[in-house]
Parts: C-alpha cells; structure tokens; sequence
C-alpha cells in the first residue's frame, strides 16, 4: 500500500461559473509544461458546448489561477472565445494548488512524471519532499539519463511511495557501490528490483554485502540486458516495466542467495 496520500483542507467552490480566458493566470510551478501544439489540435476541432469545465483558484487578492485546465484555456485563446466554464476554488495557497492538481489529475489525463515531480515538490507533499531529500543527499537529480541524474521518475517515486525514503536512500547506494556512478547504474528496472528486494527483506541484508554480490554478477548493462531477456522469455514482454522489475528483483534475491547454505537463504 502507499505510504504516502494528498491531503487538502475543506474549502467553499462555486461550480460552473463562466469566467473570462483573458483574466486567467498560469503558475508554472503548480502546472504541468504547456505544449502549444496540444492546445492548437484542441483548438481546431474546439466545440465550445463539449470543452468542458476547468479548475480554478481564486487566491486573496482576487486572482484567478488556472489549477487544471490550461490547454483548454490556450485553445479557447487561439479560437477566438472570451470566456469558459470553471469550478472555483476559494482559499487556497500555491501549495494546495499543486496538490488539487494532484489530486484532479491523478486518475485522468496524468500529466508526465517529471511534471508531477515538479508540482508534488511545488505543493510541498511529502512523497516528492522526501524523494528530493534522498535524490540530493547523493548529489542526483530527476528528470533524464545521466551520470549525475536518474532517468526513470516514476521507478523512483514508486520505491518511496511503496517502501519510504530510507528504502529508496539504500537502494541508490547499493546500485553506485555495486557498478560505479553512471547512467546504467540507475536505470529503472535495477533500482526497482534492489528496492523490491529491500522492501520485503530489507532487515536481513546487509547492504555493503549485496552490493559486493551485485558487482560480482556483472555490470550494470549485463545486468539490465539479462533482465530484458528473461522477461521476453518469460513471456512478460507485453507485461509492462512492472514486471520487469519482479524479474530483476529475483536475480537481486538470488544473488544474494548464491552460496549461502539452505538454512540462510532467503524464500522470495
């Protein structure tokens, strides 16, 4: 279960409200990235009955900011329209604006990983707070594939979201002690799979003791090329990163198994 939930005060909300597009603010820092060229596929076949409502928030000095939906509101500038439907929100800071956004969209049209990581950070919630922490403490940031950055946001939010920081914390460590600090070190999968490993047994590991079995196993690209393969042998090609990352937390838990007598092996 996540141990992590997005939490916003009771608050008064006009619904339906007819609002000038012209009046509407955007705040970058509780949005995700605009992409114009959404807005204007939107645009051209805008049917102004079917757009639907968006989300405001009226903050204390009267501004109107847009909390979800600011591709309809650039597609009604482009066609042309002075005002659109919205829900209004009513006293909220910049931070619970991130966190409707959140909440609005986070079993719709999820907006991209890293834009989530941003506004979750912008909103002050503590799954993105305490990923940053952790991030920063190794000197890595989020967002692409590099020596100093890690490409997979949601792999990563999902190791603290399921098992908390301290899991995500050991998780990065191992992979940088296990195969040096680059960019297949922290590819998705091997972090998802050591924070599996470390999630279920993570009190009967030593971590400098798996990390040393890790290294000794292969590379990281051996590694990540492995699991590639016993996934579409297993017939989990299909199957998504998810099960990817079951079939590299099975070669973690059978490294760590590897000469160990019967009694002291640990049953995944």
């Amino acid at each position: 279960m996540p141990k992590y939930t997005y939490d916003l005060p009771k608050h008064d909300v006009d619904h339906g409200v007819e609002v000038k597009v012209a009046e509407l603010l955007i705040d970058p820092q509780a949005q995700r990235t605009l992409n114009e060229r959404r807005a204007q596929t939107i645009a051209n076949n805008l049917v102004r009955e079917a757009i639907g409502t968006i989300i405001v928030s009226e903050r204390a000095d009267g501004s109107r900011y847009i909390v979800d939906g600011q591709h309809r509101k650039r597609a009604s500038e482009l066609a042309g329209l002075d005002t659109i439907r919205a829900d209004i929100h009513y006293g909220l800071s910049q931070e619970q604006e991130a966190i409707l956004f959140l909440i609005k969209n986070r079993e719709s049209h999820k907006p991209r990983p890293i834009d989530e990581y941003h506004v979750g950070l912008t909103g002050g919630v503590p799954l993105f707070v305490d990923t940053d922490r952790v991030l920063r403490a190794h000197k890595l940031s989020l967002g692409s594939s590099s020596t100093n950055s890690v490409g997979a946001v949601s792999g990563v939010l999902q190791i603290t979201d399921r098992y908390g920081a301290e899991v995500l914390d050991r998780t990065l460590t191992i992979a940088e002690e296990a195969w040096g600090r680059s960019a297949e070190s922290w590819d998705g999968m091997l972090l998802g799979g050591i924070g599996m490993f470390l999630g279920r047994h993570g009190d009967l590991v030593h971590d400098g003791e798996i990390a040393k079995k890790l290294e000794r196993t292969g590379t990281a690209a051996k590694w990540r090329s492995q699991i590639l393969s016993a996934s579409s042998n297993g017939g989990f090609n299909n199957s998504g990163t998810g099960s990817r990352i079951s079939v590299a937390y099975r070669f973690v838990l059978e490294a760590w198994n590897k000469g160990r007598r019967p009694a002291n092996r640990i049953e995944g």
